[in-house]
């Protein structure tokens, strides 16, 4: 991708062409992939082939020789998905390559891959003058589908580039049939698909759909080429989405006025400017309420603060803690944590990369990007621009502002899942699924088995990553979603085993 040329020199984000090429790689023949129309009952099936689904694929595989998987995923290559497939160098993995890995005996593995292709040598801003490496999000895709290709080649892993439409069960299989209308056969599917794209509020989804300059969806590629370099955008969302379309557009030169509002006007935080071990016990005495929890952090960040440690050191030793300490709420407790500390949290988990955070600080400083704690209220048109009522939280009364451009940067329809997805649309008419109690995902027990609407495992079907939070909690980022991932595929393993068990001894009697 050409950027055009930054006209601010304080910020360094230019584009550099990467070649990750191997210092060392001969290529093996590899045998031919089998034919999807070859698939038996003893496939296991995984929906979604992003970075979930690519690591439940590659866990089970690489666990049991015997193994082999469908992935049903539309994109071209296994392992992207849509924090990965972007194709913007300026944006950047938000935690070092150190602690992002596809496996998790080998929490190095991605930053010894980089190594191996002198990336940093390729692309000088990922490194920090510390020695951690933020490279760009392409790297991480790049790197999955590079561990996924022996299994594929091999045909242990077959790609069915196709949707799911829909999914049956019958006495001993999961039927699978894609939007292309072929037809699939597995012992065991894993629900491994992504949250839905974020939702337009209502107000400005009907005041500007059809706007030249209305971006309802800001991951979309391409969304962003139509704001023009002088134009007076409002950003509607402050985390992650937000801090990545204010980098991009300042990497293309953009000199209008940014505005960039949420509710509580929180914006993601950045990284800690040294490593530091973890602070703060959160388990050993139980935390059974939200209120409770927020005390202990808050006490545990004045603490870590008379040691000249950081509140980054007690909000990483809480995600660290994170499985235990939402087992030990009740789901009431849960409730209460999402409703009035999730937004805090987020803003403190979800870190922004320095690359990226300098870049905000920047056009904070020169008055080019406001932040506020504001809503919309009323949507109207002066002319060609587009005159919004933005209703200030804190410091109350409403503010008048025109602008050129509306670029929506929430956080994903968490409540929409099941609706997004014709065949869990049917499913839940089945009875066969349905939403968690808190609506993050879908409902499932502690071995990730989904939940039908009475609360019964359903045979056969399981539950990875992000879409199992309900249940388990920290499941957004890594290295949680690969752990995940690996403890799903053990589940499914051991649960075959005691299947094949079972009908040996069924046969033997």
């Amino acid at each position: 991708m050409t950027m055009s040329q930054n006209p601010h020199p304080a910020i360094d984000l230019q584009s550099h062409d990467v070649n990750l090429k191997p210092r060392n790689l001969t290529e093996a023949t590899r045998p031919h992939p089998v034919s999807a129309s070859q698939t038996t009952t003893d496939w296991i099936a995984v929906i979604g082939g992003g970075f979930t689904g690519a690591a439940t694929a590659w866990n089970l595989v690489s666990t049991d020789p015997s193994i082999h998987v469908l992935v049903f995923e539309p994109r071209t290559k296994l392992g992207a998905g849509l924090a990965y497939d972007t194709q913007d160098p300026i944006h950047r993995i938000n935690v070092p390559a150190s602690r992002m890995s596809l496996d998790p005996d080998r929490p190095q593995d991605f930053a010894d891959w980089l190594h191996d292709r002198f990336y940093a040598e390729q692309d000088p801003d990922a490194m920090l003058p510390d020695g951690s490496l933020f490279p760009r999000r392409a790297a991480f895709g790049d790197y999955v589908a590079a561990r996924l290709e022996p299994y594929l080649s091999a045909g242990r892993i077959v790609h069915v580039k196709a949707r799911v439409s829909s999914l049956h069960r019958t006495e001993d299989h999961w039927t699978i049939e894609s939007d292309g209308g072929n037809h699939f056969q597995a012992s065991e599917v894993v629900i491994a698909t992504s949250h839905p794209t974020p939702s337009p509020p209502r107000l400005l989804h009907s005041m500007l759909e059809g706007h030249p300059r209305f971006v309802p969806d800001a991951t979309v590629a391409g969304a962003l080429d139509v704001i023009r370099p002088t134009d007076a955008a409002l950003l509607v969302g402050n985390g992650l989405t937000s801090a990545d379309v204010i980098a991009s557009l300042l990497a293309r030169g953009h000199t209008g006025p940014i505005t960039s509002i949420s509710r509580r006007g929180l914006r993601s935080r950045g990284h800690s400017p040294v490593q530091q071990d973890l602070h703060g016990d959160f388990v050993s005495r139980p935390i059974r309420s939200a209120r409770l929890l927020a005390r202990r952090v808050r006490e545990a960040i004045d603490q870590a603060a008379l040691f000249g440690v950081s509140w980054h050191a007690v909000l990483d030793a809480a995600r660290a803690q994170g499985s235990e300490i939402w087992s030990n709420l009740s789901v009431e407790e849960r409730r209460r944590l999402v409703r009035h500390l999730r937004p805090f949290w987020d803003v403190h988990r979800f870190r922004i990369a320095p690359q990226i955070e300098r870049a905000l600080a920047v056009a904070t400083e020169r008055g080019q990007l406001v932040t506020l704690a504001a809503s919309v209220a009323a949507v109207t048109y002066q002319g060609a621009k587009i005159r919004i009522a933005l209703k200030r939280a804190r410091a109350g009364g409403t503010l008048i502002r025109d602008f050129d451009a509306v670029v929506v940067t929430t956080g994903p329809a968490h409540d929409a899942i099941i609706a997004s997805q014709p065949y869990l649309a049917a499913l839940e008419a089945e009875g066969l699924v349905a939403q968690d109690p808190l609506r993050l995902g879908l409902w499932c027990d502690a071995n990730a088995h989904i939940l039908d609407r009475s609360g019964h495992p359903v045979e056969g079907l399981y539950v990875a990553g992000p879409l199992a939070r309900g249940t388990f909690g920290e499941l957004m980022g890594l290295p949680q979603v690969s752990d995940h991932a690996h403890a799903v595929a053990i589940e499914i393993l051991a649960a075959r085993s005691l299947k094949t068990a079972s009908r040996r001894q069924s046969a033997d009697s």
